[in-house]
């Protein structure tokens, strides 16, 4: 199964899209399943107030992981890291539209008022597995580069 399958397929379970990313890369992270969801739990819907994108978040996280400064004697690694996270938001708004969920929804996700909007309109359902995949799509992208680079 691909990053984006496994995605695809936490986010059609009911997870929020931040989790869906974050758990698709759980192996490549070095993370449990498990720990991977309990960590992307609390930035579904733009951290539940319409702000930056669970899926960019949760890919963000990967990022991370993977890539993020641990060593405080090691200025290259942050450099990296500022490198991977400016690429991710950059590209995730271009190929999306935005990175800011409320503008990608297109209503106010802090509100009963956007909730409903977004029930009535499909757009949990129809629109965000679209932001999942593109979410996986540029972090793959990303981490091939960085790779490469490496």
């Amino acid at each position: 199964m691909t990053h984006k399958e496994k995605a695809l397929d936490y986010f059609g379970r009911k997870f929020h899209c931040s989790q869906a990313v974050l758990a698709a890369f759980a192996e490549e992270c070095d993370l449990s399943p498990e720990l991977a969801l309990k960590l992307g739990a609390c930035f579904g819907t733009g951290m539940r107030k319409g702000e930056v994108c669970g899926a960019c978040t949760g890919a963000l996280m990967v990022l991370g992981a993977m890539f993020g400064q641990y060593d405080k004697a090691d200025p290259q690694s942050r450099e990296r890291t500022n490198e991977v996270n400016d690429k991710m938001m950059n590209r995730f708004a271009q190929v999306s539209g935005s990175y800011i969920c409320n503008d990608l929804l297109g209503c106010d996700v802090r509100t009963m008022e956007g909730v409903n909007y977004c029930l009535e309109h499909k757009l949990f359902t129809d629109f965000c597995p679209k932001m999942v995949a593109n979410a996986v799509d540029v972090l793959e992208e990303i981490i091939a580069e960085t790779k490469a680079k490496a």
